[in-house]
């Protein structure tokens, strides 16, 4: 018996208030010329409107199809005030882009935790970071369990919060009140994580969801994890948006962290210092449904899975082209 899954990740939906936010993120910049750079940075390689994907929602949710199982794996709004859910707007919007794969896909839904559910500070300025807030919004409001587990045959998906595992890389990016708070999250996160891995049976296989690969060298510090790294048949991560950014990174892999230059560029070298440790995931990218502006090389992926595991499961990614958006929303 054969199954088909389907991913969708980053998604980055904009309701009507984050779509009243035109140009949140140059407003962070604290001098001109930062802002011609960020400008120029999103405008011709990110993404020129941040704030407009609602189309390519609309387009992936008419061209799904019926697949038997589907994860979204994080991030649904555009976190314009970069402190996740607690915003508002975010939530409307997150909640927005949820009920739309709700109503779209009912119970074969899975959706993971991305880290700007819970905020992260701004590219330039430091702006927002990890709020204590966002929790209870994401967790009651959104309805999202930081873990979750499915069994299908041979296959076991496991969703994980990436942000709560990286935690100590977000540090700096969250208030000294709430550390103790974030702390005690993320000790009956690994927990829960320690007794899923632990409880697999040998023929088991499993499809790891985690949003943000900067947590993978923390999963494999855990011995339940890399006692059973030979079963775990595929890592899905979003958070990088294009396979340019998952090729970059690795060639980038091991390099030193940059402990100046502010809170993001130091959030990323430290990822990138540490990436080597994600060969063993077995790592594929879902990029985001946009792709980045230079390349517009977004869409989604769909695995096709044997329920006893004889072969392995196959991937399949399924390209969103802009003109194509573009022409139906005109």
């Amino acid at each position: 018996m054969t199954a088909v899954a389907l991913i969708v990740s980053d998604i980055h939906h904009a309701g009507p208030a984050e779509r009243e936010r035109v140009g949140y993120e140059l407003a962070c910049a604290p001098n001109w010329p930062v802002r011609q750079l960020v400008r120029a940075y999103r405008g011709l390689v990110w993404l020129r409107e941040p704030l407009g994907n609602g189309l390519f929602l609309e387009e992936f949710l008419r061209r799904s199809g019926s697949p038997d199982l589907v994860i979204a794996n994080g991030d649904y709004s555009a976190d314009s005030r970069f402190i996740g859910v607690s915003d508002h707007a975010a939530f409307a919007s997150a909640d927005e882009c949820l009920g739309k794969l709700r109503a779209r896909f009912g119970e074969k839904l899975h959706a993971t935790i991305g880290d700007h559910e819970l905020g992260k500070t701004s590219l330039v300025g430091g702006h927002g970071g990890l709020r204590l807030a966002s929790w209870p919004r994401t967790t009651e409001g959104l309805g999202l369990r930081p873990f979750w587990r499915h069994e299908w045959g041979s296959y076991v998906f496991v969703g994980v919060t990436s942000t709560l595992l990286a935690l100590p890389i977000y540090e700096r990016e969250m208030l000294s009140a709430e550390r103790e708070q974030w702390e005690t999250l993320r000790a009956a996160h690994v927990e829960e994580v320690r007794a899923a891995f632990a409880r697999l049976s040998p023929h088991q296989r499993v499809l790891l969801f985690c949003h943000d690969p900067t947590a993978l060298p923390f999963l494999a510090r855990l011995r339940e994890v890399t006692d059973r790294l030979a079963q775990i048949e595929a890592t899905v991560i979003g958070h990088l948006h294009s396979p340019l950014i998952l090729r970059t990174g690795r060639v980038l892999s091991g390099m030193p962290a940059i402990p100046f230059l502010g809170v993001s560029v130091r959030r990323m070298s430290t990822a990138l210092n540490e990436a080597k440790l994600w060969r063993p995931f077995n790592v594929r990218l879902c990029p985001s449904l946009t792709g980045i502006q230079l390349l517009k090389d977004g869409g989604w992926l769909t695995v096709e899975l044997d329920s006893d595991a004889r072969h392995p499961a196959k991937f399949r990614f399924h390209p969103l082209p802009w003109h194509e958006v573009k022409r139906r929303a005109a």
